[in-house]
Parts: structure tokens; C-alpha cells; sequence
């Protein structure tokens, strides 16, 4: 079978291929699972006619957004289009366009490539607006239902105003909260405001910064420290800079709705936050958030002898 997952919402894209990954043969993953990124045309044909060993079915997930910057000639389309509709039964082929978050960026689907993917089980996996209330409380729903916990009313209002609509992040509080609820399986408000990071905690301590009253900051992300551990504030604190940097870049050029759809945010949200950022540059948010990206470079790989200070020196560098 083929398959197409595309748009931003990687949360979703990565549960699809769990879906499909189930159906191998756990003993046999390291050769019945492969994941290629934006193979060259030969390889592509490779991979597409790849024929599945004697441990049963076979998974191969494609990246493949670069195609949708480039064009294939007619002979090579044909080629692909020959491949994919002589696809071994035993064979799942994956194809993968993973839309950077918060960007607004959209597959052209004027491309032969694309309306040859869209013909496949195509699907496309969109941010749900934090303004879609019910769809996204829906979802979260879900994902509690999924682990056994459920929310009160006013839990699932605080959960949405403190993390937004990143499902992702909403799927790791939700592992939280359920252990903090133990032995009860509901979650309540003041479990949420205890327990979840809170973007006004955050924005209290990214207003020092910007203000470069960095005594005040540092106290800030020290008090942050006592019940968070250094990735999550640095998780968190660059989610929250994508969106301010794609307010800042397009406050003049876009309404509030398109920044709310652009960002994820509520329209008032939105304007709350320009309010916020009326002051601080455009030049200092990117030169931050490269600062937290070679930090959180640095501590996966093993660079960091401190986590905090790691943190810590690339915010107040």
C-alpha cells in the first residue's frame, strides 16, 4: 500500500506510522522498517521496487518535502507512477511531507507530484486553531481517553490556555498529570496550573530578557528551575519564540486572523502578545532562539557537562 501524510501537525503524522508499524514483525524491525530522506531519483526507483524478505511485511517511510521544491521530467514521473502501482502486497511505502510548524507553508498542489501522492491514501495532518475550541478539545479528549485519564471542564480550559494547540506537548502533560492525579483518574484545573508550564510564567521571564534586565531574568528562570527541568523550559521557551518571530515578521503584513492561523494562537491572544512585543527586536528574538538551538544541540549530543548552565549561558550570552 502507499501512503501520503502531509502538513504541520508532526504528532499526528508520527501516530499514523505507528498505526502502520504495528504490523510488523517486532523481532525483525531493524530490516522491515526503513526511513529514507529525499532520495535521488535512482535511489527513489530503488526503494520504491524494494521486495520484502521472508519475515512478512515491510515498512519504508519517505521524507520527501525537497520534491515539492524541485520538478521531475514526464519520463521520470512516469517511472515513479510505474513503481508505485507494481508495489509488492507485503510492501507499505510512506511518503512524508513534514510542513515546518507555525510558517503558514503550504504544498503546491499544482505539482504532478502531488496529485500523483494525493491519488494514494493521502492524508493531510493540519495544526488544529487553538479558535476551532471544540475540534481541538475533541482531540485532547482523545489523547486523554488513549491513557486513561480524563479532564474537568476547567482542567481542559487551563490545559489549552497554558500549552496551546501543540498536541505534542499536551501528549507529555498529559503523562504528568495523570501520574500527579494518581491513585484518581481525573485531572483537575489547579493540577494543570500546578504541574504544566505556564506561558505567563514564561512571558514574566521573557519580558526581563528582552528588557535586558537580566538580574530579574536570571531570578526568573532560577524560580522556573525548582519545578522544571532545563530541555522542557528550552522546549517550551522555543515554541514560544517561532510564534513571536513570526509575529514580529508579519505584523505589518498580515491581520490578526492570519497571524492566528499562521502562529496557532487565538486572535486575542495574538493581539495580547504584539502588545508585549512592541518593544523588543526582531534581530534579538532569532539571535535568541539560534542561542537555545545550539544549546539543545549541544545537550543531545552529550556536549553539555551542565544541562542549567548550558541553558543558562545561551540566555544571558
Amino acid at each position: 500500500m502507499i501512503y501520503f501524510f502531509y502538513g504541520e501537525e508532526d504528532f499526528d503524522i508520527e501516530n499514523e506510522i505507528g498505526k502502520l508499524k504495528k504490523g510488523l514483525d517486532k523481532n525483525f524491525l531493524e530490516m522491515s522498517f526503513k526511513t529514507f530522506d529525499n532520495p535521488k531519483f535512482p535511489d527513489l526507483i530503488s526503494i520504491l521496487r524494494s521486495q520484502p524478505m521472508m519475515f512478512g511485511k515491510m515498512l519504508i517511510v519517505i521524507n520527501c518535502l525537497d520534491y515539492f521544491s524541485k520538478t521531475f521530467e514526464d519520463k521520470e514521473m512516469k517511472q515513479i507512477e510505474q513503481a508505485l502501482e507494481d508495489n509488492n502486497e507485503n510492501l507499505d511505502i510512506v511518503f512524508v511531507a513534514q510542513l515546518p510548524r507555525g510558517e503558514g507553508k503550504k504544498l503546491d498542489s499544482r505539482k504532478k507530484f502531488f496529485k500523483l501522492l494525493s491519488k494514494q491514501n493521502a492524508k493531510e495532518c493540519a495544526v488544529i486553531p487553538t479558535y476551532k475550541t471544540a475540534e481541538l478539545e475533541g482531540r485532547i479528549t482523545k489523547i486523554a481517553k488513549d491513557k486513561g485519564v480524563k479532564l474537568d471542564k476547567d482542567a481542559m480550559t487551563a490545559l489549552i490556555s497554558q500549552i496551546g494547540n501543540n498536541l505534542r506537548q499536551i501528549d507529555k502533560e498529559l503523562d504528568k498529570l495523570k501520574l500527579f492525579a494518581y491513585p484518581k483518574d481525573v485531572v483537575t484545573a489547579p493540577m494543570v496550573r500546578e504541574i504544566c508550564i505556564s506561558n505567563e510564567d514564561l512571558f514574566a521571564f521573557s519580558d526581563f530578557l528582552m528588557e535586558n534586565r537580566k538580574d530579574k531574568a536570571l531570578l526568573e528562570y532560577r524560580k522556573l528551575l525548582d519545578t522544571r527541568y532545563p530541555l522542557e523550559i528550552l522546549s517550551t521557551l522555543q515554541t514560544m519564540l517561532r510564534r513571536w518571530i513570526v509575529l514580529k515578521s508579519k505584523a505589518k503584513s498580515a491581520s490578526s486572523m492570519e497571524l492566528s492561523r499562521m502562529t496557532g494562537m487565538h486572535e486575542y491572544v495574538v493581539k495580547l502578545n504584539l502588545q508585549k512585543l512592541k518593544n523588543t527586536n526582531l534581530k534579538d528574538l532569532v539571535r535568541l532562539k539560534q542561542s537555545l538551538t545550539d544549546a539543545e544541540y549541544r545537550i543531545k549530543a552529550g556536549l553539555a557537562l551542565d544541562v542549567e548552565k548550558e541553558v543558562e549561558n545561551a540566555l544571558f550570552r
